[in-house]
């Protein structure tokens, strides 16, 4: 064995010790390489006898094959004889023999090309006629010919030359894969001899293992005859055995009898189990009555401070703003209560006295249910309207507005500052947040919540889904608000993406997509300021499978366009109508909101739902059964005074209203 696998690899090793030359083919190339450095009169003489020899004919003579189809011919040819000639993967071959047979292949002789046009040479081996030393310009055409020739004949040369260069890589390379193919014979060689080796120290071990099983078989076979004389002594064991078995059964029947009285005592214990299981079903029956008037107090809580609310939050002022003057705004109220209460001074340069002096400042007074001064942060803001959010857990539809003007800062107050930092994070993503964390803690008394998340906006009276990927974006004409089904008073979106959330990081990617998706222009008020009405609903579905209760509500988190009038609003350049339309559709929508929330106030027959597409997709979260926050958006500065005060004015029609009790949406 050891013989057989050696022998390819002493072959191959002789090879390349013995380096036999190969026999060296016949020479099929025009020309030689020492041709290559002749200068135009030495090919003049090498092509002087051909001249002769067809001036000699005196008859034209036919065009032959091009001088650069010969040269390709020749080195194909060659490489496909030796391609025949190769053997077939015999072991690898000497990269010495590859460079002897390239360097044996000699080119023959070369054709000379015919240059037309000249006259042709004369035939019988007599030299052409020269021409008369006159005539000059004859000789020097004679001459260009000749040059012309000679440099064809270079290129031509030159094209060989690089051909067996080609010829001599591709040997080369050859002779490298070949010499890898040895290396690879030789490493298999040494991993066959190295299993040989072990293939005898296994012979070696499995001899020593059948001599030590024959020592161990006439071991055995004395200890049958030892087994035999046993098996004797065994049979007088039994007898005994037997004896203490009739003991054993005595014993036994004892034993029932204790297994019965154990029994009893089981029968006992199982049922003091269901006592105590009883006891377990009263203790969780008693903590759903108390999660239940948890709920209901905690929706009488959110009664007390009323279903409609209004906070009011000013935003900072921002680097590059002036800085107002210190009674600009003012929020009275002691430090330790939180500010509901705010004073904005505005004077009117067109008033005076009848002294000429200008009239003092006019001071106006607002108050809500909180006031947010510059200072606050997101997460003071949140806590005032976390346990709203909670409420929507509780089956009650609840629905938060941000209202502005444009800059005033509903869009951060909404969604937050720069993805990534959780300091400027808005009521969006710290709403969910806690609705997931509450959610978590009542699945231990049964509960099982799912969220749906939708994201549109309404961009003069279009809807379009924020929410949109690959080509569906754009395609705003396609989304109508309609219900979910005949006698349904559930609204939908069609043509909207409603996307299932259970983690911050899926609403996280949501936020960055609306964002990317919203409608937003330049305007006189801001550089780039919201165009649309951006609407979040959240569809909360909570069940309790051991009682058979369900509850739904949404979640509406709208951050309403920039409520500015149209002289102060209108964008510069050439969109200016443009401006002009959508501030129109803004302030439209806006109106028909305010008149919305009269109606339910004063208890109208007809609510205008219909007026708008704001007020038509959010009706569910606006009537009697649900609880409404507004936030209302102003600037600290005081070029914004008229602005400010007539969203105030707006916030504070909106505090006055009353709407009917809240009641849970269950099942």
């Amino acid at each position: 064995m050891e013989t057989l696998q050696r022998s390819p690899l002493l072959e191959v090793k002789g090879n390349i010790e013995v380096k036999r030359p190969l026999p060296k083919p016949p020479s099929r190339l025009p020309l030689s390489g020492s041709r290559l450095k002749r200068g135009p009169e030495q090919m003049e003489e090498a092509l002087e006898p051909e001249k002769k020899r067809t001036r000699g004919l005196g008859t034209k003579i036919a065009p032959s094959r091009p001088r650069a189809a010969l040269l390709t011919a020749v080195p194909q040819t060659q490489g496909q004889a030796a391609a025949r000639t190769a053997p077939k993967k015999t072991g690898p071959r000497c990269p010495t023999a590859v460079a002897t047979v390239l360097k044996n292949q000699k080119p023959g002789p070369a054709v000379p090309a015919q240059k037309p046009g000249t006259a042709p040479p004369m035939v019988g081996g007599k030299k052409p006629s020269k021409r008369p030393a006159w005539d000059l310009k004859g000789q020097l055409c004679d001459r260009m010919a000749e040059l012309k020739c000679c440099r064809e004949r270079n290129q031509i040369l030159d094209q060989e030359n690089q051909q067996l260069r080609d010829q001599l890589r591709e040997a080369q390379q050859q002779a490298s894969t070949l010499g890898a193919e040895r290396r690879t014979l030789e490493e298999e060689l040494a991993r066959v001899r190295v299993q040989a080796e072990q293939g005898q120290q296994e012979l070696g071990r499995l001899s020593a293992q059948v001599l030590e099983l024959e020592e161990r078989l006439g071991t055995q076979e004395g200890l049958v005859q030892v087994l035999q004389r046993e098996q004797l002594g065994l049979q007088e064991e039994r007898r005994g055995l037997a004896t203490r078995l009739e003991e054993q059964e005595r014993r036994l029947q004892a034993s029932e009898a204790a297994l019965s009285d154990s029994q009893a005592e089981v029968a006992s214990l199982r049922q003091e189990a269901a006592a105590q299981a009883v006891l377990l079903a009263e203790r969780e029956d008693r903590l759903h009555g108390l999660e239940m008037e948890r709920r209901r107090l905690h929706n009488q809580l959110q009664e007390l401070k009323g279903n409609i609310r209004v906070f009011c939050r000013v935003r900072p002022v921002l680097p590059g703003e002036p800085t107002p003057n210190p009674g600009f705004l003012l929020f009275p109220g002691g430090p330790a209560d939180p500010p509901t209460r705010l004073s904005l001074s505005r004077s009117d340069e067109r008033r005076g006295t009848l002294s000429g002096a200008p009239a003092p400042p006019t001071r106006h007074d607002f108050s809500f249910d909180r006031v947010f001064p510059p200072g606050s942060r997101q997460d003071e803001v949140f806590e005032e309207i976390a346990m709203l959010v909670q409420s929507a857990l509780d089956g009650y539809p609840v629905c938060i507005f941000a209202y502005g003007q444009t800059g005033s800062g509903k869009t951060f107050t909404m969604e937050g500052g720069p993805a990534g930092d959780p300091q400027v994070e808005g009521l969006i993503p710290r709403a969910l947040r806690h609705l997931f964390s509450v959610a978590q803690e009542l699945s231990g008394q049964g509960w099982t919540y799912s969220f749906v998340a939708s994201y549109v906006e309404i961009y003069n009276e279009t809807v379009r889904d924020l929410l949109a990927t690959g080509t569906r974006k754009g395609q705003a004409g396609e989304c109508e608000i309609r219900r979910a089904g005949p006698g349904s008073e559930e609204l939908t979106v069609t043509n909207a993406r409603y996307v299932p959330v259970s983690c911050e990081k899926e609403v996280q990617a949501l936020l960055h997509l609306a964002r990317q998706n919203r409608a937003v222009a330049r305007t006189a008020q801001n550089e780039r300021s919201s165009r649309s009405h951006s609407v979040f609903q959240l569809q909360i579905s909570g069940e309790h499978a051991a009682r058979g209760l369900q509850c739904i509500a949404p979640l509406s988190l709208v951050d309403l366009a920039g409520s500015e009038r149209l002289d102060s609003g209108l964008a510069l350049g050439p969109g200016e109508r443009e401006r002009l339309r959508e501030t129109q559709s803004i302030n439209s929508s806006l109106s028909t909101l305010g008149l919305v929330i009269m109606a339910l106030s004063n208890k109208e027959p007809h609510v205008p739902y219909r007026n708008s597409k704001l007020t038509y997709l959010l009706q569910n979260s606006l009537g009697g059964s649900a609880k409404m926050l507004m936030f209302v958006n102003i600037s600290p500065l005081e070029e914004n005074v008229s602005e400010s005060l007539n969203s105030l004015r707006f916030a504070s029609k909106v505090n006055q209203c009353v709407i009917g009790t809240a009641q849970a949406n269950k099942k």
